[in-house]
């Protein structure tokens, strides 16, 4: 009497392979959950809001191609340039912060300022490149 042997399937072969698959990718769908970048986390201004700022309420920086910041014309270090918005900020409940920047400034340069601005809770805080450059 000759017995009936099974044969063998492969992996490939079989439902199983698609079960690793459902579940890798359901895997893959919860980790990206958790990888989120966040930012900046800046309140930016509703779309059709009108916010009037006045001119003394403007307190302008500039930042040179080193990552020098300048007010008034004249370089200050950080923790002056702290100092300045935190005052102004005091005198001024409606200060905005704007920094005019050099393209060829140093990104981390001008990340920190950012940071600066986003700590002292800065609410209207604007930046640009400097034109002809």
């Amino acid at each position: 009497m000759k017995l009936l042997r099974k044969k063998r399937t492969l992996f490939g072969e079989s439902s199983a392979s698609s079960d690793v698959a459902f579940l890798l990718i359901i895997y893959f769908l919860v980790i990206a959950g958790f990888n989120v970048n966040q930012g900046f986390l800046m309140n930016l201004p509703a779309k059709d809001s009108r916010r009037l700022i006045l001119k003394d309420d403007l307190l302008r920086f500039e930042m040179d191609a080193l990552g020098d910041v300048f007010y008034n014309g004249n370089i200050i270090e950080p923790g002056a340039a702290e100092r300045q918005i935190k005052t102004s900020a005091a005198s001024h409940p409606n200060l905005a912060v704007v920094l005019t920047i050099d393209p060829k400034a140093p990104w981390q340069k001008v990340v920190s300022f950012v940071e600066l601005a986003q700590r002292l809770e800065i609410n209207a805080f604007s930046f640009g490149m400097k034109e002809g450059s």
